[in-house]
């Protein structure tokens, strides 16, 4: 599942949910797709947790411009999903 991206991992899981959702899968099958989907939620939930722990928020200044440090590198902030819910920047 290494070389799988996000997008191919959660459209499978939907596709297996509308497998299992359909009545039509025999026990065995759904056995082996419910390991699947297992699986693949846990490879998304990694997936997203990495991608949260990476995306960092430039700060700007009054005037809208990011704000540089003494390196003149811009100023960054760990992601903080509710500091945009609450604030803006």
């Amino acid at each position: 599942m290494e070389n799988k991206t996000y997008e191919e991992a959660f459209k499978r899981l939907e596709e297996i949910l509308s497998l299992m959702n359909s009545g039509q899968v025999p026990l065995d099958k759904a056995v082996n797709l419910y390991k699947e989907a297992d699986s693949l939620s846990r490879f998304c939930e990694e997936k997203l947790k990495n991608a949260e722990n990476t995306i960092s928020t430039l700060i700007k200044d009054r005037d809208g411009q990011i704000a540089l440090n003494e390196n003149e590198e811009p100023i960054i902030q760990e992601f903080n999903p509710s500091r945009i819910a609450t604030n803006t920047l």
